[in-house]
């Protein structure tokens, strides 16, 4: 069964390390890469710059406040890209705000779920994700 591709883009370190970590324990295999910019990500699903021989992943989880891009712009190229958007995307995000929740949606990202602070509350998006996946993998394999 091939593993699935998941590209994290945050910039945060504390987010990074618990997201990377929790999708680790997940019980579909995974790959994790991980960009810090909104830049970053877009050379990545684009494969332009220092990312030309990257493989395109099979899921971004998505940050909105990054540095450079932010979030929505980076769903906006995705979405509007031929190549890149058949990718789901999941918004992962401290932003609660009802205007970026629009702006995803109207950008059709797959998910929108705001960051717990507490470390369960974390468990169950970590549960949401993997459900997510499963349906992915299934439709991968």
């Amino acid at each position: 069964m091939k593993k699935i591709q998941i590209l994290l883009v945050e910039d945060n370190e504390g987010d990074i390390l618990l997201t990377t970590e929790a999708l680790e324990g997940l019980t579909i295999e995974n790959e994790i890469k991980v960009v810090k910019t909104g830049k970053d990500a877009i050379d990545y699903v684009t494969r332009s710059g220092n990312f030309s021989n990257v493989i395109l992943p099979d899921l971004v989880l998505l940050d909105i406040n990054l540095p450079v891009k932010n979030g929505i712009e980076v769903l906006s190229v995705i979405k509007s890209d031929e190549k890149t958007k058949h990718i789901p995307v999941i918004m992962l995000t401290t932003s609660s705000s009802k205007t970026d929740r629009e702006a995803a949606e109207r950008l059709s990202a797959d998910l929108f779920i705001s960051k717990p602070i507490d470390m369960y509350a974390y468990e169950e998006v970590v549960l949401l994700i993997e459900n997510f996946l499963k349906n992915l993998d299934q439709r991968l394999n």
